[in-house]
């Protein structure tokens, strides 16, 4: 269970680190004020109404407000991973100090304690007292 419990742990604190230094743009696609597509690693697809001038059939062309807007946003992710240990207070150095010694301490075997007393022996037994009572367990 222990193994397990540290496999998972490792593997989640893997994808913590994975996803904190990974950056990504997040691609939008709204249609007035709803958000019709979204789409992290491609450009969204279009909802078809991105036409600006409309023929109507009569030959007249008529000007159609642009209703449709794509947006971008870039998510950074952390660029240094390296921290800088050099500037370390004294409560820091107490907190590591603490935080090692009760972290071994875990793993410390204990010894078996063992009475100082002999074992002491059962008291013979004179006489069956179930079956005086004549009451047995079926």
């Amino acid at each position: 269970m222990k193994k397990f419990f540290h496999k998972v742990l490792s593997m989640l604190m893997a994808f913590v680190v994975l996803f904190s230094t990974m950056s990504f743009t997040l691609n939008m696609h709204y249609c007035g004020e709803t958000l019709v597509a979204t789409s992290f690693f491609e450009s969204v697809e279009s909802c078809g109404m991105e036409i600006a001038k409309s023929k109507l059939p009569n030959g007249c062309s008529m000007e159609k407000p642009d209703c449709c807007k794509n947006e971008q946003s870039l998510i950074k992710g952390q660029d240094e991973l390296k921290l800088n240990f050099d500037k370390i207070s004294f409560d820091q150095h107490i907190f590591v100090a603490a935080f090692f010694h009760t972290y071994s301490a875990l793993f410390e075997s204990t010894e078996e304690i063992r009475p100082s007393l002999p074992a002491y022996p059962p008291p013979n037994i004179v006489r069956h007292i179930y079956k005086l009572d004549e009451s047995y367990l079926i």
